[in-house]
């Protein structure tokens, strides 16, 4: 079963959301947007979230605040980070809540993850075909959010925002859920050799039991190899102590789905980007 849900209305932001996190601790909110239920005028439209594609950054805002009002937080909520496909996360106290809302510089800078166990904020990354992971702690009330293009995930992305979870907040790897998003797969992500690399060398060094009929497969072109991202992070998230039984994976793909999504390889490189999203609402 798909575990993200289309839950939008007319003209509201487009919201995919990640209902079985919700079932498992009732204030959590979590999901992904679409392309569709916002102001940005062309090649953006029309729920682009990013300031740093070169959209209006008033459009920015107001799709920002359009999405804050459907999802039921205040706006001053929103926090993110200037991501740079690292491995950098960021702990999210009460103080830096609001960080990367109004503007990139004041966003948490050079990162790619971010984790709280503050009620009322939000945090959120952005994307148009890299992976958005998902993470929650339902006995400690912690959540994550891991933006991962390849170069993040060959740096383990996934297993840093664990690692940090449990030092900052003592989280339990056994407790701990994940989820993975919709992004581009393994039908149209075609990568070369030195992406390749990268990718053995940390399959290599894996203990979990590996199919690589899941990880890579054929390219019709020469020197070339079709990726599944997303089943590379969901083994990247075992190999981290996650329970396979708690991880869920997405078969949306954006590049197919490009009337849904935006897709930075479909539309060459100038295009809007969704956001992921996830948050506690004060009770």
């Amino acid at each position: 079963m798909e575990p993200f849900v289309w839950n939008s209305i007319d003209q509201s932001p487009q919201r995919f959301e990640l209902e079985s996190f919700q079932r498992l601790l009732p204030e959590v909110s979590a999901g992904f947007t679409g392309r569709v239920g916002g102001i940005s005028q062309p090649p953006y439209s029309s729920l682009n979230l990013a300031y740093h594609v070169g959209d209006n950054s008033l459009d920015v805002l107001e799709n920002r605040k359009r999405l804050m009002d459907s999802l039921g937080f205040e706006h001053g909520s929103w926090t993110c980070g200037e991501q740079v496909h690292g491995s950098n996360v960021a702990v999210v106290r009460e103080e830096h809540k609001g960080k990367g809302y109004l503007d990139r510089d004041s966003a948490f800078q050079n990162t790619d993850a971010l984790v709280t166990n503050v009620p009322g904020i939000l945090l959120t990354s952005f994307y148009a075909d890299c992976v958005p992971l998902y993470f929650m702690d339902p006995v400690k009330r912690v959540v994550g959010l891991a933006h991962a293009g390849w170069k993040g995930t060959v740096q383990a992305i996934a297993e840093e925002v664990v690692y940090t979870m449990e030092d900052a907040f003592g989280s339990q790897r056994s407790d701990i859920y994940g989820a993975i998003g919709p992004s581009i797969g393994d039908c149209c992500y075609e990568v070369d050799d030195v992406v390749m690399d990268k990718v053995r060398a940390i399959i290599g060094q894996n203990s979990v039991e590996l199919d690589r009929s899941f990880i890579e497969k054929s390219s019709q072109n020469e020197g070339k190899t079709m990726l599944n991202l997303k089943e590379l992070n969901r083994i990247i998230m075992i190999k981290a102590g996650i329970l396979p039984t708690h991880i869920e994976c997405t078969l949306l793909c954006t590049s197919c789905h490009n009337d849904k999504f935006f897709s930075y390889r479909k539309e060459g490189g100038v295009t809007g980007r969704m956001a992921s999203w996830i948050g506690m609402k004060e009770r």
